[in-house]
């Protein structure tokens, strides 16, 4: 085609852009006042909005055509921002009870008895903070790297949103595996068509140990819906009912293991974790930054909502089993990471080990050890999110990440040494971090916990020398990438951060010395919710000692609302005491 030809369609291309741009433009404001609008007339349906929200621009991206690709990133990134923005909200709930927020229940499919049952407390909402804040982040760190099928990894990454948000906020078991499962296909779809030249195999891997634990844990669902009909005469997904049945001791230690499974492969856990280092090494950076961010964090989240409360005998017979296996793996972690040259490897090995941590905390089912579990799953999220960023960063320039290629990278790229500095001490634990409280936390808890039998003591110790090593492996690759001489002809001119990716670290950096010198902002609201828990979880997992058959505990008589309702707000509050008082708040606007 000549020039003179090619000159009306150039035109035609851009005239349609900036058509779009307009679009765009009005767009995004008249969707911030319709759900300013909606949200305070109707706070209580907050996360149903949460979810819709982000569903809704999946379904809106893909009318956009695919030539648009700045209007789908700004669209995308648009959506996200907005999701953010709306759930800064779940900061108006009433945290100073273990009552769930914000909490709507109805019932979807009355013959099998499933219900839409959403809900937030002290520990859920901090998690679903984290992924609105991370999920924006993600997408944003992309736009340097993938400009191939731009439409469907937006896409991919809004339906991701809506996976994810929908885990964290569900208290139905069927409607928590929907959730859990659609996680599944966007991430398989990221790691498989934008990932690495062994994305496939990486993809089918993670697509593979996760489909596996997934189906043991459907049948286990469908089993304990069967036993609570047979006991009263009706089918039940809610966990209200749920937690109501003591199954004999048998029966949870098989269903406990099948539940188990699923969540373990998703943390991972020692020996389940050999998906993790293929998966993060072949996705693309964003993709590595929210699998490590939020997906992993779903498999400790599930054994606190689900498999602990549910199964509490055979959680209490197996806990120093797994507790074991979070030493293994917090050691053989850090390990495996010292002797990385790859150093997106190595990161994908810290979380291994920074991992483990949080599933010791949660094994000693002691206050301080769950606390400091939910602390360092956001601590985590946040500063090993920042780590892959920082990689990107890095492999956008050289193409590559063995640590040989690099060596005096301080002298061209002071900027983004400091920045690396300040995550690698973060994930080290230097007090001041957002790192130290949480892994100080479990190992306190750890030491005193009844748990775990009479080696509660040996797990503190041997899991203390993870913190040494963390401090090794991490350190060992400063030094490797920013001291020394520059004598790489490829790293003398490399660029320093651009102001993308300086506008993507800033609030992780921030949040690291917030959560390092504030922690207390985070851990007064979610004390309730974790002193209910251990209280709830010592009385029933003794109660199913005690009597060794199939029953249902008594109801517990509903606790009266002493917050009356505002029609004038368009808010009502009112609060249903479930079994073993767990208080379900159906909470609207603020408290």
């Amino acid at each position: 085609m000549s020039a003179a030809e090619h000159a009306p369609a150039a035109a035609h291309v851009e005239e349609s852009r900036r058509t779009g741009e307009y679009w765009l433009a009005a767009l995004v404001p008249a969707v911030f006042l319709l759900i300013r609008q909606y949200s305070s007339v109707a706070p209580a349906n907050l996360l149903t909005l949460l979810m819709a929200v982000p569903a809704l621009g999946a379904l809106g991206i893909l009318f956009i055509p695919r030539q648009w690709t700045a209007i789908l990133r700004r669209f995308a990134l648009s959506v996200m921002v907005i999701e953010l923005w709306l759930s800064a909200l779940l900061f108006q709930g009433d945290y100073s009870s273990h009552a769930y927020q914000f909490a709507q229940s109805g019932v979807w499919v009355p013959s099998l008895g499933i219900h839409y049952a959403v809900g937030v407390d002290g520990m859920s909402y901090w998690l679903v903070l984290l992924t609105t804040l991370m999920t924006p982040i993600s997408l944003y760190v992309s736009f340097n790297s993938i400009n191939t099928k731009v439409k469907e990894y937006a896409f991919s990454f809004l339906l991701l949103e809506v996976g994810m948000i929908g885990a964290f906020v569900s208290l139905d078991l069927f409607l928590f595996y929907v959730f859990w499962e659609l996680m599944l296909v966007p991430m398989y779809l990221i790691i498989g068509i934008w990932g690495g030249k062994d994305r496939i195999y990486a993809a089918l891997k993670f697509f593979l140990y996760t489909m596996v634990g997934s189906l043991l844990m459907l049948i286990a669902i469908l089993y304990v819906a069967v036993q609570y009909k047979a006991l009263s005469g009706e089918y039940s997904f809610a966990m209200a009912d749920l937690t109501r049945l003591i199954l004999t001791q048998d029966e949870q230690l098989w269903l406990f293991a099948a539940f188990g499974l699923a969540f373990a492969i998703k943390v991972p856990m020692f020996p389940l974790h050999t998906w993790l280092p293929d998966a993060h090494v072949q996705a693309p950076t964003g993709g590595s930054v929210i699998l490590a961010a939020v997906l992993l964090k779903l498999g400790g989240y599930g054994f606190l909502r689900f498999a602990m409360p549910l199964f509490p005998f055979a959680s209490h017979q197996l806990g120093p089993t797994l507790a074991v296996f979070a030493v293994i793996g917090i050691i053989y972690g850090a390990a495996c990471a010292w002797v990385q040259r790859d150093v997106k490897k190595l990161v994908a090995y810290s979380s291994v080990s920074h991992l483990g941590f949080v599933m010791l905390g949660i094994f000693s089912v002691t206050r301080s050890g769950v606390e400091g579990a939910v602390l360092q799953m956001i601590a985590h999220g946040i500063s090993t999110g920042a780590l892959f960023i920082l990689v990107g960063v890095i492999y956008d320039r050289r193409h590559t990440r063995d640590l040989a290629d690099f060596g005096g990278l301080a002298k061209v790229m002071p900027l983004y040494t400091v920045i690396f500095v300040i995550v690698t001490m973060s994930s080290v634990g230097l007090p001041g971090t957002n790192g130290f409280i949480g892994e100080f936390m479990i190992l306190s808890g750890t030491y005193v916990s009844d748990q775990l039998s009479v080696w509660e003591r040996v797990f503190a110790i041997f899991a203390s020398t993870g913190v040494i090593l963390a401090a090794v492996y991490m350190l060992h690759a400063v030094l490797k990438m920013f001291w020394g001489p520059l004598d790489k002809k490829a790293n003398m001119g490399l660029a320093d951060l651009n102001h993308r990716e300086i506008i993507a670290l800033s609030p992780l950096v921030f949040l690291i010395f917030w959560m390092g010198v504030f922690p207390a902002s985070i851990l007064d609201s979610m004390r309730p919710t974790v002193a209910h828990f251990v209280e709830d979880y010592d009385a029933r997992w003794r109660e199913a000692f005690a009597d060794d058959t199939s029953r249902l505990s008594p109801v517990a008589a509903p606790e009266a609302s002493d917050e009356a309702a505002d029609p004038e707000e368009g808010r009502e509050a009112s609060r249903i005491e479930a079994p073993h008082g767990d208080v379900l708040a159906l909470a609207g606007g603020a408290r």
